[in-house]
């Protein structure tokens, strides 16, 4: 699964890297993003621009809001069988913007050490996710989103059993463009682990209240 990752550069890297606008009164860098937060996409709704949305899909048809918690995860290999899943990946993709992500290895002893994974040259890159638009009792409504996770490459295998999609760069308009829910699904690999790295981080980041850049730094455990 991909339960908690990092956006932090500033608005004006955004910008030049995805060509989009970004409001910056809404904009905050983020160290430790967690499901039920509001956070950075670009949709095929509003491709011109960064939208926050809540993590956690709270499909149109659901009846509480808490079913969110729930899907902050989509598999690729299901993700056109799935109802909650399926309308949006015709119709409601989404890119999770993102600079790195988190994930916890369980050593034999049950123990779990957290990990950073990032590009080796610190890009900036997209994870393909899904959205959708849910109204409330009250009339209010709640844009909100999952990521899409596939099995690991080499890297993540020894990490853990799924990592999310990170869509090639050529690919990122594509996956909001294009409707064609086959093409779509053969985006949904993993990434090339060459272009990839991964070290251990402080066990701070297994609270979303740490949203620190000190939970981004590489630790040494005893093992």
């Amino acid at each position: 699964m991909c339960g908690r990752f990092s956006f932090s550069p500033l608005a004006k890297i955004i910008e030049n890297r995805f060509d989009v606008k970004v409001d910056t009164s809404r904009y905050n860098p983020r160290y430790n993003s967690a499901p039920t937060q509001d956070l950075a996409v670009i949709s095929n709704l509003s491709p011109g621009q960064v939208s926050f949305y809540r993590w956690g899909l709270i499909p149109f048809w659901a009846k509480d809001m808490s079913i969110g918690n729930k899907l902050i995860n989509a598999k690729a290999e299901t993700v056109n069988e799935k109802p909650s899943f399926k309308n949006p990946l015709k119709r409601k993709r989404c890119l999770v913007l993102a600079d790195g992500f988190y994930e916890w290895k369980t050593l034999e002893n049950k123990e779990k050490i957290p990990y950073r994974i990032v590009f080796r040259d610190s890009r900036l890159f997209a994870m393909a996710g899904l959205w959708d638009t849910w109204k409330n009792a009250d009339g209010s409504t709640i844009s909100s989103f999952t990521i899409i996770t596939t099995t690991p490459n080499k890297l993540m295998e020894n990490i853990h059993t799924r990592m999310p999609v990170i869509l090639e760069r050529k690919d990122e308009k594509t996956w909001l463009t294009n409707d064609d829910t086959e093409f779509l699904q053969s985006l949904l690999k993993p990434y090339p682990e060459v272009e990839m790295t991964a070290f251990p981080v402080s066990k701070l980041v297994n609270s979303p209240a740490n949203d620190l850049p000190d939970v981004m730094n590489p630790v040494e455990y005893s093992l």
